[in-house]
């Protein structure tokens, strides 16, 4: 049996490569002063590579439970890697159409896949930690900028962007390859083992039964319930408004607040630090009070944070308000693996989280578009932020039936269907 604590330590070596695309506002000015391309063509890439990361995520899930982590994550490799050596060769030959095909469409599959390709993994190793489980996992994409962006900013200067990729592309081939090759799944006396062992006093109140690896839903049953529905809706909402604050936080908070760019900068640095931090913070808090009362309060802080925001003129406030927002956009991607082994189980679990990421891959179009059009109608970000507060009341009453209907319903369909077995 492998070392539970070197397997998280390969998944987040997985995610802090991959995550690295967060740092690409860090090249957009470089790349448009080297090649002359215009803010929203260069954008865009960072728009397509997200776009695939959900839709390769959703579409190749049942690759990654078929295969297991060890293939998926050596397939994730190969595209990441040809991703980042293709974006070399587009930027020295100054085409965008190959900018969009390597960076955004094959580039966001290595995301999609890696991605996905530890969490179910890493869950079966904490059965009794789910949250915190995914939380370590998903931490390293969300800090991933923080090393990413200086790096990326010290290699750009130096040796050039074409010099930057070819560098980046092979030291993240060596680490997603070498954490792929340590991951396996445990064995099944390997889960009954940890799940009754220590930790059990602390358990999630949602407790894992003993065949927790092999028993739940298939991702075709899951997708025919209600509940995968909701969660797509609110995972859909909380990623659309945060990634949407995310891409015009430091020049509304020039704008709106009055910091200079340097300000901005800093912030927008604290912001890498909270996304990341909250991943792990709040998925660990789920363990104890529960993934439907966790999601319930991401969604009364953000309705509280989005109104606050539109009215106020403190920079302070501003940025107190951003980095709440930032904390439950981040510990929305982390609980997420979590509730949905809590519903359906682990048995597709990789399948079906991949399904949920699809929201990913729209929102990240949505998002940025949605801002940007509400800032050139109304000539300010107000209104957009007082419709990011309304949509948050949705999903409040959304995740409220959610706790109280959610997994009742579903135990309820298992016993009369004994062939589908939700994790308890």
């Amino acid at each position: 049996m492998r070392n539970r604590w070197l397997i998280a330590l390969s998944a987040v070596g997985i995610h802090i490569s991959i995550g690295s695309v967060y740092a690409w506002s860090v090249l957009t000015r470089p790349i448009m002063q080297q090649l002359g391309w215009s803010l929203s063509e260069t954008t865009w890439a960072f728009s397509i590579a997200i776009l695939f990361l959900g839709f390769s995520a959703g579409f190749l899930g049942k690759f990654v439970e078929k295969y297991g982590p060890k293939r998926s994550g050596l397939v994730s490799m190969c595209f990441f890697g040809a991703g980042m050596f293709g974006t070399a060769l587009a930027l020295h030959l100054g085409s965008l159409p190959l900018l969009y095909l390597f960076y955004g469409a094959i580039g966001g599959i290595g995301l999609g896949v890696g991605y996905i390709t530890p969490v179910s993994t890493l869950v079966k190793y904490f059965p009794n930690h789910r949250g915190f489980a995914t939380g370590l996992a998903i931490m390293g994409f969300g800090f991933a900028a923080l090393i990413a962006g200086p790096v990326m900013q010290q290699l750009t200067a130096r040796f050039g962007l074409t010099q930057n990729f070819l560098i980046l592309g092979t030291v993240y081939m060596v680490l997603i390859g070498a954490s792929s090759l340590y991951l396996k799944p445990p064995a099944k006396a390997a889960v009954q083992q940890a799940s009754q062992g220590r930790g059990a006093a602390s358990a999630p109140r949602t407790p894992v039964s003993r065949d927790a690896s092999t028993l739940g839903a298939t991702a075709s049953e899951a997708m025919h319930t209600w509940q995968f529905g909701a969660l797509w809706w609110i995972f859909f909402v909380n990623i659309t408004c945060g990634i949407g604050l995310l891409a015009v936080a430091s020049p509304m908070a020039q704008e709106v607040v009055g910091m200079d760019a340097t300000q901005a900068a800093s912030m927008v640095g604290i912001i890498g630090l909270l996304n990341g931090g909250g991943r792990i913070l709040w998925s660990t808090a789920s363990d104890y009070l529960g993934r439907g009362l966790t999601y319930m309060l991401f969604f009364v802080l953000e309705v509280a944070a989005f109104a606050l925001l539109s009215g106020t003129r403190d920079a302070f406030v501003f940025q107190a308000l951003v980095l709440l927002i930032i904390s439950c956009y981040g510990g929305g991607f982390s609980c997420m693996p979590a509730y949905l082994s809590d519903l359906f189980g682990t048995r597709e679990l990789s399948a079906i989280h991949g399904r949920v990421l699809t929201a990913w891959g729209v929102a990240g179009v949505v998002g940025p578009t949605l801002v940007s059009l509400f800032r050139e109608q109304t000539q300010g970000y107000t209104a957009i932020l007082l419709f990011f507060a309304g949509l948050f009341v949705l999903n409040f009453a959304i995740a409220t039936v959610l706790k109280l209907h959610g997994k009742r319903s579903l135990e309820e369909k298992a016993a009369s269907r004994p062939s589908t077995v939700s994790a308890q």
